[in-house]
């Protein structure tokens, strides 16, 4: 690249740390984060619940473990897009 030209990238190019990068991308998509940590609790329930699960089957309560953390995680990046499409369609100005 050239001493005179800009680099394409430049506000990528500036945030070198990790942490900075990471805050960033939380930012730009707040459901990311919380659809994993959604994922996160319903995995340390379900390791909860394995000790008193009674009766049931394990194969039976991963199955309803594994649909339970799916379907927080699948919720939390459909509320990220209809969020993502009202800032773009509804909120956005007018050019």
């Amino acid at each position: 690249m050239s001493p005179n030209q800009e680099p394409v990238f430049s506000e990528y190019e500036t945030d070198s740390s990790q942490t900075s990068k990471l805050l960033r991308k939380f930012k730009e998509t707040p459901f990311v984060p919380i659809g994993m940590a959604g994922f996160a609790m319903v995995v340390g329930y379900g390791l909860y619940r394995l000790k008193h699960r009674g009766d049931m089957k394990m194969s039976l309560h991963l199955i309803h473990m594994r649909v339970a953390a799916q379907g927080f995680v699948v919720g939390a990046i459909t509320c990220g897009v209809l969020y993502s499409m009202f800032r773009e369609y509804v909120v956005k100005p007018k050019e």
